[in-house]
């Protein structure tokens, strides 16, 4: 596949420019710039970099707190040593290491554009700095990835012009949507903000009841009707009463759905319709949870979703229980929408603001 490799003399190798920026080599800082008039999520143990990760190196502050890569052990042992290993064992630089590069990615969900994408440009890159080290090679890899990581890092920005500052979330079911609404909700109330629910999931009593018992154990209120009612008029009823009581942040939840029932979807754009009725610039945020564990499945999820309710943000779930882990690339070349938050465990501090350099190092590092 990879016609390309020659034997190289080592002493005329250059050095690889894009270890600057390989993981092993990142730089730590503290991030002091001012966002103005708008407020950026900051969860527990975490701390968000710039606002504009496309245009230089994302800065990130090291705090007190369980570090990363041991919350992505699973994937770290599974999808990251596998990498590793490749690379201890190949000490040629030929087609078969670039097919098993391309076969480790693929096992690991980071999906078939997203991988042969990166083969391709790790290949060009060893024919254009002469690499001839496999070593080198790894990094050219460890930097491709980060690049494409790189690409949908951007922290949800609250607008603080707009109150209520509306977060619709879907997902189907299973996913960790109402968890991962509760952990949302007690992190901005942390900051200082004014949060209300929406228990938008009329469907099953067992949804409104799990968040009721989030919001009295967070002291945030939630609106809420019988079960069966019209998840719109929910959704409805709490702008207005945020509005009224001049709250910062609605977050709302929706019934959970397949991606492949025609009807819930429908009535999934028709809260949206409804919700531009009391407020045209809502939703300000429509968030989709997906697993991080299901790898091609996430992918028709968000595609059917965005189909229906225009997407502007996703959180990664249960990426501490899977040993693949490379779903993120796989979302990242498919959809390019925003990863906001990556779930890597129970805690409320386990559901953390989506930072690139950070996870790459932390999965594969």
């Amino acid at each position: 596949m990879f016609k390309i490799f020659k034997k190289k003399d080592k002493n005329n190798n250059e050095n690889l420019a894009e270890a600057s920026v390989a993981p092993k080599k990142a730089s730590v800082e503290e991030n002091t710039q001012a966002v103005p008039q708008a407020e950026i999520l900051e969860q527990e143990n975490t701390v968000i970099a710039e606002t504009n990760p496309a245009k230089s190196t994302p800065k990130i502050r090291k705090v007190e707190g369980k570090k990363l890569d041991q919350q992505l052990e699973k994937p770290r042992n599974g999808f990251g040593k596998q990498v590793k290993n490749l690379f201890a064992i190949k000490k040629a630089i030929d087609d078969d290491l670039f097919e098993d590069i391309e076969t480790t990615l693929l096992m690991a969900d980071v999906g078939a554009k997203a991988t042969m994408d990166i083969v391709d440009k790790t290949s060009k890159s060893v024919k254009r700095q002469k690499l001839g080290d496999t070593q080198e090679v790894y990094y050219s890899l460890m930097t491709h990835l980060m690049e494409l990581a790189q690409t949908v890092e951007k922290p949800l920005i609250i607008d603080a012009t707009k109150k209520p500052y509306v977060i619709l979330v879907v997902g189907v079911n299973g996913v960790g949507k109402t968890t991962t609404i509760a952990k949302i909700a007690r992190n901005f109330k942390q900051q200082g903000k004014s949060v209300m629910l929406a228990a938008g999931d009329t469907f099953r009593a067992a949804a409104v009841e799990q968040l009721k018992t989030w919001g009295e154990r967070e002291d945030i209120p939630v609106v809420a009707q019988t079960t069966g009612s019209d998840s719109a008029s929910v959704i409805f009823d709490a702008m207005s009463s945020a509005k009224a009581k001049n709250i910062d942040i609605l977050i709302a939840d929706t019934a959970g759905r397949l991606h492949t029932q025609s009807n819930l979807m429908q009535e999934l754009g028709k809260i949206s319709r409804v919700m531009k009725k009391n407020d045209e610039t809502a939703p300000h945020e429509t968030l989709i949870v997906v697993d991080g564990g299901t790898g091609q499945n996430a992918i028709s999820q968000i595609g059917e979703f965005n189909k229906t309710t225009k997407l502007t943000g996703i959180a990664i779930t249960k990426l501490d229980g899977t040993a693949k882990g490379g779903v993120l690339f796989n979302l990242a070349k498919e959809f390019g929408i925003p990863v906001r938050f990556i779930g890597v465990g129970e805690k409320s501090s386990d559901l953390k603001p989506y930072i690139a350099r950070e996870f790459v190092e932390a999965l594969l590092g």
